[in-house]
């Protein structure tokens, strides 16, 4: 080849340049003997060329969706256009997606989840792994160019490709893990035996995805680049002599059994600490696979696909897909059709919430004002913003882009420009009426006013404003940079329109938007707060905490609720039970005198170093010694399991779904369970009306279980 290719390769703007363009040349057509047997130009989801060169092109383009995934179909006209390239005589192949938001999210879990047994699943995988190795069999150079984000079975693809370029920004990694699965396209042999394999293996392990620098350090791509420069990169992949991978040290170390059974033992321990096996056996499963097939490629994949097909059967791996498609149906109410998106935040109160509120949504690239009356609030906010840039891994630049968004106003002066004010300050009615009083006159009148509250009742603020039409609720929730869930929070004089917008700026700044009517707690509070209340009465009986926190951890919760009450605050939760209790929510038991002591001595948990817990370093000091009791588990989940029966009956929220979804991803719900109405539904409604009776007469009316346990019952029967 010569210097035509570089000059054929730059006029391929239909892959190099603006990914919605059209060619300036036409497409070239197939010269092969079979090409008139196939008509490549009636596919639905791939778009072939071949160029002057005999160089083909597969632009991967998924019919009536935003993102491509690896369907059935997809596999098939695969099949089909690599039959019909391994009949002509290509002297090379590129493989890219047209799509804006990547290469492959990965594979459809939906068309898996029909299939009714193991070996249906087998079948499918023999299948699809037959197609993709006819793409690594061929014997042409084949390169993949990699943009956005290149997820699971897309990066497994993309692997069967000799070369693989990213564009600087891609993100690229193995999510299957968090579906409770493992690769299934061989991803876990091919990573393992193409990179370090304890690398490799932490990778598939923790299901985060890297960024293109640090898969091109890793060795999963060859070249991180920008996309004007992929032309000459691939004149010089293809006038050039070809790559060879060679296998690492540390792989060559750990050929051996006895090397990978002290790693493997030393993997299973970590993940052990994150993710209880009997709850989450997938990475016991992968760790397992590669332990003992880690040496033989062959035998790992056919026994990979084995194991991915026993898992997506189990009930961890339903429940976690089903979780997915919840997280799915939340994205999709942050995708609200709206006149205009929030481009301009001002918010009130640089305090903890107020800051990291402001932090956060200058970090997702919006001009955000925060007032604060004096320097040193202001500098709070500032040197919390460069924590989390830092706990992000930006660069110096991308810190600096993120502060520049970040807008000091000490006299609301930034108010008029603001298309949503977030008021943030603390949660006393008088403080709050008396800040949307002096800053009325300054909005903007088509502006948003928002209020952070986790306790007064919306429609009490909404008869404070002028325009009770535009004032919402929007409760975020701690801490803001990790917990995605924000309750979209409405009352019967707001707005429809408003509402969409605040769903629409949850979307705009990647959180979960769950809309709820205004109601003491709202939801996740009126849900969270009696599991709390019963640790605190269960300490008031003399349990330890870390017995406590134990039995909630063994359960799923991600964290026991005496810590989480030290994490939230102990002013804060005392605060919230409070108005449960004068709400007469959920027969609120009577909170102990010594709460409120520690509260007025400043004892309010992991903030203050002291709590429930004593804090260093921000962890709790647990005595490692403590007694075991599984029978205290049901006085802690089956209160929040009942609270959110009560929201459910009283149209708080829509639906039972959304409920799963707003405890999962709002307080950590066990995932695996599917939410606390899945589980009520598995566990049994009986079950739930009789334990939480039976607990009633032990220990008072707060465990009164809801009518409508009942009812549902009766509905099944």
């Amino acid at each position: 080849m010569n210097e035509q290719l570089l000059d054929s390769l730059k006029q391929r703007e239909y892959f190099l340049g603006p990914l919605d363009a059209e060619p300036k040349a036409g497409r070239a057509k197939i010269s092969t003997a079979k090409a008139s047997d196939t008509n490549l130009d009636d596919l639905d989801h791939w778009q072939v060329a071949i160029d002057q060169n005999q160089i083909a092109w597969l632009l991967f383009d998924m019919k009536d969706r935003e993102s491509n995934v690896l369907s059935n179909a997809v596999i098939s006209e695969l099949k089909i256009i690599l039959n019909t390239l391994q009949a002509g005589s290509i002297k090379g192949l590129v493989l890219r997606s047209k799509k804006g938001s990547g290469f492959c999210l990965g594979a459809d879990v939906s068309e898996f989840k029909k299939l009714k047994s193991e070996d249906l699943i087998v079948e499918k995988l023999e299948y699809a792994n037959s197609v993709v190795n006819q793409l690594e069999q061929l014997d042409v150079p084949t390169v993949a160019i990699i943009h956005g984000h290149c997820l699971g079975g897309g990066l497994e693809l993309a692997l069967r490709c000799r070369y693989r370029l990213a564009v600087r920004g891609a993100s690229i990694g193995f999510p299957e893990i968090k579906l409770g699965l493992i690769p299934g396209l061989e991803g876990s042999v091919r990573l393992t035996h193409s990179i370090d394999p304890l690398e490799a293996m932490k990778m598939l392990l923790n299901g985060k995805p890297v960024s293109a620098e640090k898969a091109k350090q890793l060795g999963i791509v060859d070249e991180v680049l920008e996309e004007r420069h992929l032309a000459n990169a691939l004149y010089q992949f293809f006038n050039s002599k070809q790559p060879t991978s060679s296998e690492s040290f540390k792989a060559k170390v750990l050929s051996t059994d006895i090397a990978r059974k002290l790693e493997a033992r030393q993997m299973e321990n970590k993940a052990a600490q994150k993710a209880k096996p009997e709850h989450y056996p997938a990475p016991g499963a992968l760790i397992d696979l590669w332990q003992q097939h880690g040496n033989t490629p062959g035998a790992m994949a056919k026994a990979e696909t084995r194991t991915f097909a026993k898992l997506l059967k189990g009930e961890t791996a339903q429940e976690l897909i089903r979780v997915f498609f919840l997280s799915e149906k939340l994205k999709a109410l942050g995708r609200t059709s709206v006149p205009k998106d929030i481009a301009h935040v001002h918010v009130i109160g640089p305090g903890a919430m107020g800051g990291d509120i402001a932090t956060w949504c200058a970090l997702k690239g919006l001009r955000v004002s925060v007032h604060g009356r004096t320097a040193n609030n202001i500098a709070r906010v500032v040197k919390r913003a460069r924590e989390l840039c830092e706990q992000k891994h930006l660069s110096e630049q991308e810190q600096q882009a993120v502060l520049d968004h970040l807008i000091p106003d000490f006299n609301n002066d930034c108010l008029a420009g603001a298309d949503l004010i977030i008021e943030a300050v603390p949660e006393e009615l008088d403080i709050k009426v008396k800040v949307y009083r002096e800053i009325e006159e300054k909005m903007h009148k088509n502006a948003i006013l928002a209020t952070n509250t986790s306790s007064i009742p919306i429609e009490k603020l909404a008869d404070a404003v002028r325009d009770p039409s535009r004032f919402i609720g929007l409760h975020f929730f701690n801490p803001v940079a990790k917990m995605k869930l924000i309750e979209v929070v409405s009352h019967e004089k707001a707005d429809k329109r408003v509402l969409k917008a605040a769903q629409r700026f949850a979307g705009q700044i990647e959180r979960f938007p769950v809309p709820v009517i205004s109601a003491p707690g709202f939801l996740v509070n009126r849900a969270l707060t009696p599991y709390l209340v019963e640790a605190i009465m269960l300490l008031n009986e003399g349990v330890a905490p870390e017995t406590i926190d134990h039995a909630a951890e063994q359960f799923g919760m991600p964290m026991g609720p005496v810590e989480l009450a030290d994490q939230v605050g102990l002013d804060i939760c005392l605060e919230v039970a409070t108005m449960l209790k004068n709400a007469n929510e959920s027969s609120m038991a009577k909170i102990p005198d010594w709460l409120e002591d520690k509260v007025e001595n400043g004892d309010l948990g992991r903030k203050t170093r002291k709590g429930l817990y004593s804090w260093k370093d921000n962890k709790p000091k647990k005595d490692k010694d403590f007694k075991i009791d599984e029978k205290i588990t049901d006085r802690l989940i089956l209160p929040m399991v009942n609270a959110c029966m009560a929201a459910l009956s009283e149209n708080v929220i829509e639906d039972a779904e959304l409920i799963d979804a707003a405890m999962i991803f709002g307080t950590g719900f066990a995932p695996f369970t599917g939410g606390p109405m899945r589980y009520a539904e598995k566990r049994g409604y009986h079950d739930i009306f009789t334990t939480m009776q039976q607990l009633a007469n032990q220990h008072g009316d707060r465990f009164k279980p809801h009518a409508n346990w009942q009812e549902k019952q009766k509905k099944i029967a």
